[in-house]
């Protein structure tokens, strides 16, 4: 790899730690309400005013008791404002009982086994050259990137989705707050 690209990762990867670094506070406010680690990623989400239709989601594919166990699990977490961006109509489609294999597919794409905070993505970020892959639980992949200083996740289709609170340490992994509902193929 020529000097110069090095380099560029090294900066971009520097900056991600310091700037992701610097919302992992010891219990960030998300949706209004502080963020606790001795809870579990369901017992933090459900006191966030801006992760209700998430929360709704969850609780309609049946996802709960998953995000309740041990884990460890990453989650990057849609806004409600992320959901909203889908077409009319979407997120009440997807909230049908007949509808919960594709709901829980759409979930499952938004979680990475382990927990990886902002440091594990900004190395995997460097050691993959500028672009980290990530295995979902759905069993797809989202690619994580530096553009400028955000961290972005881009979804099998082409969208991108950038994390906008990082480092929401729970009891049983880590959420990341996005801003855009990622999608499977």
């Amino acid at each position: 790899m020529p000097v110069e690209m090095r380099k560029t990762i090294l900066t971009l990867t520097t900056t991600l730690l310091l700037t992701l670094g610097m919302a992992s506070a010891k219990n960030p406010m998300v949706g209004g309400s502080k963020m606790y680690p001795a809870k579990n990623i369901i017992e933090n989400a459900v006191n966030s005013a801006d992760h209700t239709t998430l929360v709704a989601a969850v609780k309609a594919a049946g996802l709960v008791e998953t995000l309740q166990s041990a884990g460890p699990f990453t989650v990057f977490a849609p806004v409600n404002a992320a959901f909203a961006k889908l077409p009319a109509g979407t997120v009440e489609t997807l909230l049908k009982p007949e509808n919960k294999a594709t709901l829980t597919k759409v979930l499952t794409y938004h979680v990475v086994a382990g927990k990886m905070n902002a440091a594990a993505i900004g190395k995997a970020i460097k050691d993959g050259g500028g672009k980290a892959t990530l295995k979902t639980v759905a069993g797809g992949t989202l690619t994580a990137q530096m553009s400028g200083d955000k961290l972005t996740l881009t979804d099998e289709k082409g969208g991108m989705s950038t994390v906008t609170i990082a480092n929401v340490m729970q009891s049983n992994g880590v959420i990341h707050v996005v801003d855009t509902v990622v999608l499977p193929n």
